[in-house]
């Protein structure tokens, strides 16, 4: 492991973890024009995070769970954000948002019961699923309106990778950070 690109990777975590609350309060003071700014930088670290991550091999599994516990806060910053500023929107689509968000605590249930702390699976589909999710929440607070398509097809991929991880829970039975996804664990099981 490369010591200053740990301390790097880590730090931008950190950064995450600190802008939470100043976008919280951010948010209760209707202050979106600032927030929505703020909310680019915090996915930008955790892109930058990751690639330095994989690229330096600074991987720990402290900096896994930090990184999911800090994915899962700014999401859910952004979250709250999108239902302070648009209620109308959040009425409108109520139903396919508690389903994601019960599949979510039944996912981090299902971890805590298992390896007594949350996963941090970083698959494949999460991976692509937080793009989607992230483009959405930026281009929410940066267009007029909601982009229901994008939202849609966000929500699907959102639903598949929720399914994938709690089957990831059942299938590993210690935990593990970095895991491709589902197919590449059995396929990882198959004799050779």
């Amino acid at each position: 492991m490369h010591k200053p690109s740990y301390y790097v990777v880590n730090l931008l975590t950190l950064y995450r973890l600190i802008a939470v609350p100043v976008l919280l309060i951010l948010i209760f003071n209707h202050r979106f024009d600032v927030f929505k700014w703020l909310l680019v930088i915090s996915f930008l670290t955790d892109a930058v995070d990751g690639y330095l991550a994989r690229k330096f091999n600074a991987i720990s599994k402290l900096g896994a769970t930090l990184d999911s516990i800090a994915d899962d806060l700014t999401i859910g910053v952004a979250i709250v954000g999108v239902i302070i500023s648009n209620t109308a929107f959040i009425k409108q689509e109520l139903v396919l948002i508690v389903v994601m968000s019960v599949m979510y605590v039944a996912e981090i249930v299902l971890s805590l019961m298992r390896y007594g702390k949350i996963s941090g699976f970083h698959i494949y589909t999460a991976k692509v699923a937080a793009v989607l999710q992230g483009a959405f929440i930026l281009l929410f607070f940066f267009l007029p309106g909601p982009v229901y398509i994008l939202f849609y097809f966000t929500a699907a991929l959102t639903i598949i990778d929720l399914m994938e991880e709690i089957t990831l829970v059942f299938l590993l039975p210690k935990w593990r950070a970095n895991v491709k996804g589902v197919y590449w664990v059995l396929k990882s099981r198959r004799p050779r």
